[in-house]
């Protein structure tokens, strides 16, 4: 048990040389087949002894190979750090462990023992002011939504039942990508984009509404969803956006979408279930991620319709989907 904690008390160590190959880009340099340390330390721009101990000590948990003659070669593991993989990981470990979120991190104690948001506390700003103030920043944000998205939204897409469904808003949908991925697998459905206005324009040159078939069917709203969101719809569909945010935000959103939905409308909340027990769960983990970035939270079933009651929503079903993540699907309360 001792070693089994030392692994624990030692993980961030783990996350952080994967940032720093993330960063240079070496599964990509190795994409091609095995290079010698010295080749790899000349295409990244690394050191070539102190690059070779920590692709050394990734080997040693499965992230890359090294063979007998030193030469290192990507595993399954590293293979999915290589950028141009529509399931790359790479931007993903490029922004989890990157200084903002790691500085926030250190702050987690003060966020627990008092009602203080760590990030907020840390930086001095909201997580969101803070990428709006650092462009390059949120670009690499945005990439890490768009590759963890890559596995799940097809799951989304194909969970969701479109029966009777003319029109659907994506509210907070970033760059279009779940949008994208349900009018894809459902033909008849039109769609708007609906997010910040300057996240609306940089979505209208993204690829992924762009494509011929799609964009008769789709347009585009900016706009803030705690004053309004778009009229008349079926459905609003938010993946990742309510454990942004704390209860009282939540409810303003969901109020937002329960005015403005057409008769016999629905809400589509896109976010981990948290179920009771001691198994492991990627929702519990992100869970406290969000405590120390937003404020915000993963929720129970019990936490979703009590969000739901005070918006004048009532819990019709949850719905699971082939990734972690659940369809939590509300209608008007009677």
């Amino acid at each position: 048990m001792p070693l089994q904690m030392l692994d624990l008390i030692n993980g961030y160590w783990v996350s952080k040389m994967v940032f720093v190959v993330a960063e240079l880009d070496v599964a990509s340099c190795l994409s091609k087949g095995p290079c010698t340390v010295a080749e790899l330390a000349a295409a990244t721009g690394g050191d070539a002894e102190r690059l070779g101990r920590v692709l050394r000590a990734l080997a040693g948990v499965g992230v890359f190979r090294e063979d007998e003659s030193g030469r290192i070669a990507n595993t399954p593991l590293s293979e999915t750090l290589v950028g141009s993989r529509p399931d790359s990981m790479r931007a993903f470990a490029r922004m989890m462990p990157s200084s903002c979120n790691w500085q926030a991190w250190d702050g987690l104690m003060g966020g627990v023992k008092e009602q203080a948001i760590p990030f907020e506390v840390v930086k001095g700003s909201t997580h969101f002011e803070y990428l709006q103030a650092h462009p390059d920043e949120e670009d690499v944000f945005a990439q890490a939504m768009a590759s963890v998205s890559g596995a799940e939204n097809p799951a989304v897409a194909s969970a969701l039942d479109v029966s009777g469904m003319k029109t659907l808003v994506d509210v907070g949908g970033s760059g279009g990508h779940l949008l994208a991925a349900v009018l894809q697998q459902h033909g008849d459905l039109r769609g708007v984009l609906f997010d910040q206005s300057q996240v609306v324009e940089a979505a209208r040159n993204a690829p992924y509404l762009n494509e011929t078939s799609l964009q008769d069917r789709v347009s585009f709203a900016g706009g803030d969803f705690f004053q309004a969101v778009p009229k008349d719809a079926d459905a609003y569909l938010m993946k990742y956006i309510l454990h942004d945010w704390n209860d009282d935000q939540c409810v303003s959103i969901l109020t937002r979408c329960r005015q403005a939905m057409a008769d016999g409308g629905q809400v589509i909340v896109v976010d981990n279930v948290i179920e009771p027990g001691n198994e492991p769960s990627w929702g519990k983990m992100l869970d406290i991620n969000m405590l120390v970035l937003t404020g915000g939270r993963e929720r129970t079933a019990d936490e979703f319709a009590a969000l739901f009651a005070r918006a004048g929503l009532k819990l019709d079903r949850i719905v699971a989907t082939q990734c972690p993540l659940s369809l939590v699907i509300a209608k008007a309360a009677d």
